[in-house]
C-alpha cells in the first residue's frame, strides 16, 4: 500500500484508492501537523495518497510538503480562491485514479483522525459525499453571533438543497469518484455551499458526520468580515438555487404581482358590472393591476425561458461527465497497463522518487 509518505510510482493496486487533498495558501507553519495527523491505513482502503494543492503561496509551503514526502504537489502561479484550488484538487485527484477523495485545509483546522469515520459511509455506499459537522453550536472559539449566522445558514442550505445539512459551512468533507466527477464548481468565492446545493439536485446522496475541530491557528483568510461574509453566501445561495431551480423562482417571483394585479382588475369589474356610483374613479385599480399583471406576466415567460436554458445545462453538464469519466477511464486502463506512475498523466515524467509538481495558471 501506498501511503502519505510512499512513492506515487509503485503503481495502481487492487481496491480502493483513498487521495487527501490539502488545499493550502501560505500554510508552511501547519501544513506539517496537518500531514502528520493523516491516517496511514485505513480499513478498506488498499492505497492512500496525499495531494497538497498550493494556491498561489508566497511562502515555502511546496518546499515544506517535498520535506515531508508529498509526491503529489500542484500550484496555482498565482492565488485564485478556495474554489479554485478546490476544483484543481477534485480534477487531480480524478487523474491520480482516486476512488474516494478526502478535502482538508493546510491551517489544520480539521482533525485527520476522522478521516476514516469520514469515508466510512462512502465505503459502505451508504453516500456519495460525506460532511464533517464541526457542530458550531458548541465550538468554543465561535463568537454567539458566529454560531447563530452558521446555524441559519446551514438551515437555509439545507431548505435549498432538499436535505439535512447541519454544518454547510465545512470543508472537510469526502467526496466519491461519481460525486467528483459530477461536481463542477463555478463560484469565484467559496465551494462549501455550492456543492451542496449542486450535488442534491443532481440525486447524490449528502450525509454528515460529527467531528471535533482544532483549536485555530490563524484567522480567518475567507471571512474577512461577517457582514461581506454573510452577504457573498446569501448570494451564492440565490445563484445556485435560481441555476437548479429557475421555473420555481420565477414562479415564485411573479406570483405577487399576478395575484395583486388580478385583485385590482377584479375590484374594477365587480365595481363596474354593479354599476357603482363614481367607478370612473377606480380606473386607476385597472391600470396599475394592468400593469402588475405585465409584468408578472413577463417574469413567469422569462421563469419558462430559463427552465428551458436549465435544460440545455442539464445536457451539457451530462456530455461534460461522460467526457471527464471516459477520461478518467483511459488513464486508469493506461496505469494499469504500464509500469509508469498515475502522476505521469498530469505532465511530463520527473525523476525517480522526486516530488512530482505541477504548474496551473
Amino acid at each position: 500500500m501506498t501511503t502519505a509518505n510512499q512513492d506515487l510510482s509503485s503503481g495502481r493496486t487492487a481496491g480502493k484508492h483513498l487521495v487527501i487533498q490539502v488545499l493550502c495558501f501560505n500554510e508552511a507553519q501547519t501544513l506539517p501537523d496537518v500531514l502528520a495527523s493523516i491516517p496511514t491505513s485505513i480499513p478498506g482502503i488498499d492505497r492512500i495518497d496525499v495531494l497538497v494543492v498550493d494556491d498561489g503561496s508566497t511562502d515555502d509551503t511546496a518546499t515544506v510538503a517535498r520535506n515531508h514526502g508529498v509526491k503529489a504537489i500542484v500550484q496555482h502561479h498565482m492565488n485564485r480562491g478556495v474554489a479554485a484550488a478546490f476544483q484543481t484538487g477534485l480534477e487531480t485527484s480524478i487523474q491520480l485514479g482516486a476512488d474516494i477523495i478526502v478535502n482538508t485545509d493546510g491551517d489544520h483546522q480539521y482533525p485527520g483522525s476522522s478521516i476514516p469515520q469520514l469515508i466510512a459511509p462512502i465505503l459502505a455506499r451508504q453516500a456519495d459525499i460525506v460532511i464533517g459537522d464541526r457542530q458550531t453550536h458548541q465550538v468554543a472559539h465561535f463568537s454567539s453571533t458566529k454560531r447563530a449566522l452558521q446555524q441559519l445558514g446551514s438551515k437555509i442550505v439545507s431548505i435549498a438543497a432538499g436535505t439535512t445539512i447541519p454544518d454547510a459551512a465545512s470543508g472537510f468533507r469526502a467526496l466519491s469518484r461519481e460525486a467528483a466527477l459530477r461536481i463542477q464548481v463555478v463560484s469565484t468565492y467559496s465551494y462549501t455551499i455550492e456543492t451542496i446545493i449542486q450535488a442534491a439536485k443532481k440525486g447524490l446522496r449528502i450525509a454528515h458526520i460529527p467531528i471535533e475541530p482544532n483549536l485555530p491557528t490563524r484567522e480567518s483568510r475567507l471571512i474577512r468580515s461577517m457582514s461581506s461574509y454573510v452577504r457573498r453566501q446569501a448570494l451564492t445561495i440565490l445563484r445556485v438555487y435560481v441555476v437548479y431551480e429557475p421555473f420555481r423562482t420565477f414562479t415564485f417571483v411573479s406570483a405577487p404581482f399576478l395575484i395583486v394585479g388580478s385583485i385590482l382588475i377584479l375590484r374594477f369589474l365587480i365595481l363596474y358590472m354593479l354599476m357603482a356610483t363614481g367607478v370612473g374613479r377606480h380606473v386607476q385599480s385597472l391600470v396599475v393591476g394592468s400593469m402588475l399583471l405585465v409584468v408578472g406576466m413577463l417574469i413567469f415567460l422569462n421563469g419558462i425561458i430559463a427552465h428551458l436554458v436549465g435544460a440545455n445545462r442539464t445536457l451539457m453538464e451530462e456530455s461534460l461527465y461522460r467526457q471527464k469519466r471516459a477520461a478518467a477511464t483511459t488513464n486508469r486502463a493506461i496505469d494499469d497497463a504500464s509500469s509508469q506512475p498515475a502522476t505521469e498523466s498530469l505532465s511530463s515524467v520527473s525523476a525517480e522518487n522526486t516530488p512530482h509538481v505541477v504548474l496551473r495558471e
